[in-house]
């Protein structure tokens, strides 16, 4: 018998304040990097998946955006806040 599935990882790149297009406030937004793994006996192996957006703090949108995008968003922020941790959580339970 084979396991097999996939696991998902929540990844926070930034916090930045930009203005959200769904509530117009000036907010902090939180960029993350989402990304899903194949996994083989419950051991990651490989993405299969990677997806970037950013998520207002005030009402709670959330906007896909591009990797070239997160990098700039990224770059842009470098200047503001040291060092730039990044956060894994499991997003997903195990699929079969």
């Amino acid at each position: 018998m084979i396991i097999f599935g996939t696991k998902g990882y929540l990844y926070q790149l930034a916090i930045l304040t930009l203005v959200c297009g769904q509530c117009g406030n000036p907010a902090a937004h939180t960029l993350r990097k989402r990304v899903t793994k194949f996994t083989l006996f419950f051991v990651p192996l490989f993405p299969i998946s990677t997806k970037y957006l950013t998520q207002c703090t005030f009402c709670g949108a959330e906007q896909k955006v591009t990797k070239e995008q997160a990098e700039q968003l990224q770059n842009q922020n470098a200047g503001g806040a040291p060092g730039g941790q990044t956060y894994g959580q499991p997003e997903q339970q195990q699929r079969y």
